[in-house]
């Protein structure tokens, strides 16, 4: 869902885009700026109770995510190095979501819901790492049954319904789902794997250290 909504949010950030380039703004520091307001946003409104406005300002800079990659083509400055850093900050802000809501949602007394928090959180973790970790044995592990742009929307569709006054219940049951889901795609990942270690040792080739 979200990776439709990127689609159409592409066009209306391309304008910006080439002017931030226009002005000798990098890519990488539009990267840094969009996740440190993620985590600003997620890690001070979440736990102040603030979840709708949390949520409309983390989903317009998700989707602002987009003007680095927009600049880095247009610019030529595609790189490893830019898809590494984004990577990597795309984790620091998953983790800065799940972590604001388990903090609200540990101060109301949701226990039971704050928990489900921090298994999205632990397992979300765990997905990409189980894939990064594949690839760099030389197989793939890019299986699973929800991808993170789904679960991202997921969740912040979840905060900002409960924000707008439905219960708790309804967040509870969405994060009970992603980690559910989350679980899921660490066990294919790793069977995934498994299947190619297999085939490998079969042939009697060695895997990648």
């Amino acid at each position: 869902m979200l990776n439709r909504l990127r689609s159409g949010a592409t066009r209306v950030f391309t304008p910006i885009a080439m002017f931030l380039l226009r002005r000798g703004v990098s890519p990488d520091a539009v990267t840094v700026a969009g996740t440190l307001g993620v985590v600003v946003a997620a890690l001070w409104l979440f736990p102040t109770g603030h979840l709708l406005a949390g949520t409309l300002v983390i989903a317009v800079l998700v989707l602002s995510d987009l003007v680095d990659g927009v600049m880095a083509r247009a610019s030529g400055r595609a790189s490893a190095w830019g898809a590494f850093l984004d990577s990597t900050l795309d984790r620091l802000g998953d983790a800065a979501i799940f972590s604001g809501l388990l903090i609200h949602l540990a101060v109301q007394g949701h226990d039971a819901t704050a928990v489900l928090a921090l298994a999205c959180l632990v397992l979300g973790s765990v997905v990409p790492y189980a894939r990064a970790r594949a690839e760099g044995l030389g197989m793939t592990a890019n299986v699973g049954i929800a991808e993170r742009a789904d679960r991202l929307a997921a969740v912040l569709v979840a905060t900002a319904a409960v924000g707008l006054g439905a219960p708790v219940a309804v967040l509870t049951v969405v994060l009970a789902l992603l980690a559910v889901a989350s679980a899921v795609t660490v066990v294919q990942r790793m069977a995934t794997v498994r299947r190619q270690v297999a085939a490998t040792a079969a042939r009697g080739e060695e895997p990648a250290a």
